[in-house]
């Protein structure tokens, strides 16, 4: 088994493909202008105290004010609003959790059945974290329960609990863990043991921990002249938290198109796995990444309404506004097999691999009905229960599979934090624009060669760079003597060529040498 990360920068931020054994497995859009992201924790100002939903409206600078429901406060809410307060009027430093409590004492926990009133008060400042980033018409969701999160561990200020993972089986682990995290932990401070500790000696368990207070302590050093709506803690960007919850052994690659990243993602990796440093590249093809990997022509089949399955069958995915629907569909499968609930058996066994990962690509949540093909047997449908549990142990969103019922259904909700990602495998024309109509194509071989004679003699342009479709690339760079080479000896320069899939076969474009698209007539 082994993954690749691969990161393509645009214009409006970057896309981050996560690649398992070559397969598309998640993929992430980072937007430039995206502000709220999960973990971050911000000043917020109570806007408006609803009792009747038992919850809050807090103002963090999103348009819609975030929602904080009274059991998201989190039992010592009323700690965190004092500390809050001494710390804004100077009185306590960011370490004044870390085994230095001085005069700060926790208060009394909040009554689980209490009222949101008793609690917070229109206009009070409070600091929340984002716990669902804002979806459709609705603001971020927040918690009072703050947590940092590192490779290894879970840092809880106000607590002094330590949990560890529950995917962590093997009992004298679980207990070796929590006698290291017990002799290390800060006087004041949770600790969540995570699934990559398993394992870890407790220098690096230890060298974690202690970057996590130094971030706790750097945002509690903001605090003091924190203005309401600022972010006193960001968590990483999208790339580096894949990297800190996903990076292990089987990581062969982590490509990126840009040198500011690259030199991150490096540093990143230095600090928390210096002997994978190696596996990170800098891609300098003239082949943009995606193209070259394959991932475009992924994205466009792994996104339809349709997503077909290699033995011949296929899914049929539809969302609505209450849940998600996937059915199962055997398609042309043969039937080899040697009856119709060996066919069924074989189709549903390969639909749970799919939808396993459909869920995990397009990041669906709430509620989710597959309808596999009808099985009789028991036997089966256990398989393909055990089927999709087994391809869901990789997925990092918290999610409840219940085995099939009578009539072949099976449902699943899975934690959404994200807004649900959907991309157009519908395309415009991109040569015709709708229309159904384009010009004769076989005269844009003249029409290029047209634009590049005005531009090389009368425009007198030194670097030109043009971008067609790959049939057009081939038609003017094969052969000893190409067309290329006939410009070369013509103009005595260069020119450049790039292969572009998403352009029609009749569309192209010029650019300079500052990769600035240059106006030309069609």
């Amino acid at each position: 088994m082994s993954y690749e990360l691969l990161i393509n920068s645009t214009q409006d931020g970057s896309r981050i493909a996560l690649l398992k054994n070559k397969g598309l497995v998640e993929f992430h859009l980072e937007h430039d202008e995206s502000r709220f992201t999960v973990g971050d924790i911000y000043l917020g100002t109570v806007r408006k105290v609803s009792q009747g939903l038992n919850a809050a409206f807090i103002d963090i600078g999103y348009e819609k004010d975030g929602f904080l429901h009274y059991l998201d406060l989190g039992p010592r809410v009323q700690s965190l609003n004092k500390f809050t307060k001494l710390v804004q009027q100077g009185k306590l430093s960011g370490s004044a959790l870390a085994g230095k409590l001085g005069s700060f004492k926790l208060e009394p926990e909040i009554d689980k059945h209490g009222k949101i009133g008793q609690v917070l008060s229109k206009n009070q400042q409070i600091l929340v974290q984002v716990v669902k980033e804002p979806i459709s018409t609705k603001g971020p969701r927040l918690s009072c329960e703050l947590s940092i999160a590192g490779r290894y561990l879970i840092l809880v200020p106000f607590s002094d609990s330590i949990n560890v993972s529950k995917k962590i089986s093997n009992s004298e682990e679980r207990q070796r863990l929590m006698r290291l995290i017990t002799s290390i932990r800060p006087e004041g401070f949770g600790v969540i043991i995570r699934t990559v500790a398993e394992g870890k000696e407790v220098a690096e368990l230890d060298r974690d921990l202690q970057e996590l207070v130094n971030k706790w302590e750097a945002g509690i050093k903001k605090l003091r002249s924190a203005k309401p709506r600022e972010k006193i803690i960001g968590e990483m960007n999208r790339a580096s938290s894949i990297l800190r919850d996903v990076l292990n052994e089987s990581f062969d690659a982590i490509i990126t198109d840009e040198e500011e990243m690259y030199s991150d993602i490096k540093d990143y990796i230095r600090s928390i796995a210096p002997d994978k440093q190696k596996i990170v590249k800098l891609h300098n093809g003239k082949v943009k990444p995606f193209e070259q990997y394959g991932i475009e022509k992924q994205l466009k089949s792994l996104f339809g309404q349709t997503v077909s399955l290699q033995g011949g069958g296929y899914l049929v995915i539809e969302h609505t506004e209450a849940l998600h629907v996937i059915d199962v569909n055997s398609g042309n499968k043969s039937n080899s097999a040697e009856d119709q609930e060996s066919t069924a058996l074989q189709v549903n066994l390969q639909a749970a691999k799919e939808v396993a990962r459909q869920l995990r690509l397009r990041d669906m949540g709430g509620i989710i009905v597959v309808d596999f093909i009808d099985m009789r047997k028991p036997d089966n449908k256990r398989k393909v229960y055990d089927a999709v549990k087994d391809e869901m142990k990789d997925d990092r969103s918290k999610f409840t599979i219940l085995p099939l019922t009578k009539f072949g259904l099976m449902q699943i909700t899975r934690q959404r934090v994200r807004p649900e990602l959907n991309i157009a495998t519908r395309e415009k024309c991109p040569t015709c624009n709708g229309t159904g109509k384009i010009t004769a194509s076989i005269l844009v071989s003249d029409e290029i060669e047209n634009h590049l004679d005005y531009l090389m003699t009368r425009q007198n342009e030194r670097s030109i760079k043009v971008a067609l479709h790959p049939y057009l690339y081939s038609y003017f760079t094969n052969g000893i003597i190409s067309k290329r080479m006939k410009w070369f000896m013509k103009y005595n320069r260069w020119v450049n060529l790039e292969q572009d899939s998403s352009l029609g076969v009749t569309d192209y474009r010029f650019m300079n040498g500052k990769d600035e698209v240059i106006e030309v007539p069609k």
